[in-house]
């Protein structure tokens, strides 16, 4: 299993070069998209057999949901690249799941054998539709973050509606993952919120980009403002994963 996560790595890692590369040569972008669905299917090889050895979706821990999130994230992409003119975004976005994967890879080793019996908080079914929930919209949040540093940079006429459609998709699912997660909070612990930290940094990230939706209306907030909240939302969203898993303590600890 180790060496499917290094393997799916190094396909991310040169396929985010080569979407970079294209930039300069035309005849590579059918490259890059072959190496990230390479590193797609062994993403999906190593969430398959996590959760063969497990018997359950793999979901139930921090490890679990990287992995998870870096598979959405690529798949919404490559989706997304097939309808819409946001090829040049391969080359952040990708990097963002090669960078994600390395942390999976080196960061939390300790964790990728980590198939223990659940917590007694974790054996109920809002786990499933919670994690599946927040992980999409991480997703997404990826993918616009990496649509408006294209913007930024203007490397492609990315219309800005475009990354606004998929932040509001996202943010959709972000609220729905936070209803889910308060709903299953009252059933195991007796109360819908209870401003753990992880809580609280969810509200923090859905405030941000509610914050964007709204602006998004008004002219001045157009263009590079905007996108530069897009890339600070995504910034948030890194860290009520990674900071909030390390540096606090809370009834999110075991993810």
């Amino acid at each position: 299993m180790t060496s499917a996560v290094y393997i799916a790595l190094v396909f991310y890692l040169i396929s985010s070069i080569t979407f970079f590369w294209s930039g300069f040569k035309n005849s590579l972008e059918k490259m890059a998209f072959s190496l990230a669905a390479a590193g797609l299917a062994f993403n999906l090889v190593i969430l398959v057999m996590r959760g063969r050895i497990s018997g359950r979706l793999p979901l139930s821990s921090g490890y679990d949901f990287l992995l998870t999130f870096i598979f959405i994230t690529v798949l919404m992409f490559l989706i997304y690249a097939a309808k819409y003119p946001v090829r040049n975004a391969g080359g952040p976005v990708i990097m963002i799941a090669a960078l994600l994967l390395s942390a999976a890879a080196f960061i939390m080793p300790d964790k990728s054998s980590g198939l223990a019996p659940l917590p007694p908080a974790l054996r109920s079914p809002w786990l499933t539709v919670h994690v599946l929930t927040a992980a999409a919209s991480y997703s997404g949040f990826t993918l616009a973050a990496g649509l408006a540093a294209v913007q930024l940079h203007k490397l492609n006429q990315i219309r800005e509606e475009t990354i606004y459609r998929v932040v509001s998709l996202s943010f959709a699912l972000l609220s729905l993952s936070i209803v889910f997660g308060a709903v299953w909070a009252e059933q195991a612990w007796g109360s819908y919120w209870s401003w753990d930290p992880k809580e609280t940094w969810a509200l923090v990230t859905w405030i941000v980009y509610a914050v964007y939706l709204h602006l998004h209306r008004q002219s001045k907030w157009r263009g590079k403002p905007a996108n530069l909240m897009v890339v600070a939302g995504f910034i948030i969203v890194l860290f009520t994963f990674f900071g909030v898993t390390y540096l606090f303590s809370g009834m999110h600890s075991y993810s």
